[in-house]
């Protein structure tokens, strides 16, 4: 069991870190890429929304963190 929590404690730390916000916006962000991908868009498109997307959250999580 003290293995289980460690490991889980492990990819926690790995993926989420210091802010939960960024994995967060890394989550959303993939989510509605997957959301352009399945509307037919061509791969081009998706993949270039899909990074303006991250992009995009990941600015809005960092200026959150910078007005407190």
């Amino acid at each position: 069991m003290r293995f289980l929590k460690g490991f889980a404690r492990f990819w926690y730390d790995f993926i989420v870190g210091d802010d939960w916000k960024i994995a967060a916006a890394v989550v959303a962000a993939l989510a509605l890429t997957l959301g352009v991908v399945l509307a037919g868009v061509p791969a081009t498109g998706a993949a270039l929304a899909g990074g303006v997307l991250l992009l995009l959250f990941f600015v809005v999580s960092v200026v959150i963190d910078v007005r407190r």
